[in-house]
């Protein structure tokens, strides 16, 4: 007895993600976690800007990652206006925690 061969559907990422709970669930806190950016990003000066990157949100936490501890540091500086931001218009995070990301080489 031989087994008929199996057809593959190509599908997009997003339908790939749709598909399983769990990746749908991770693409929904990235979706969160990108909209929180937008809300404040006006906030953060452009050149600062360009080494934050929104990073996950866990248990109404929200982690941004930065790329030097300098700019860690100057973003510590605006976390009280980000999380004010973040609570006028509605985000359901309580608390913003930054993380440096050390590059590998």
């Amino acid at each position: 007895m031989t087994e008929q061969p199996r057809r593959h559907q190509m599908q997009s990422v997003t339908q790939a993600l749709g598909g399983a709970p769990t990746l749908a669930a991770l693409q929904e806190r990235i979706r969160e976690s990108r909209h929180c950016m937008d809300l404040v990003e006006h906030l953060i000066p452009a050149a600062l800007r360009r080494h934050v990157t929104p990073g996950p949100i866990q248990e109404n936490e929200w982690c941004l990652l930065v790329r030097s501890t300098a700019a860690s540091t100057k973003l510590r500086q605006l976390l009280p206006s980000l999380r004010q931001e973040l609570t006028q218009k509605g985000a359901q995070v309580n608390a913003i925690r930054i993380k440096v990301q050390t590059q590998h080489r």
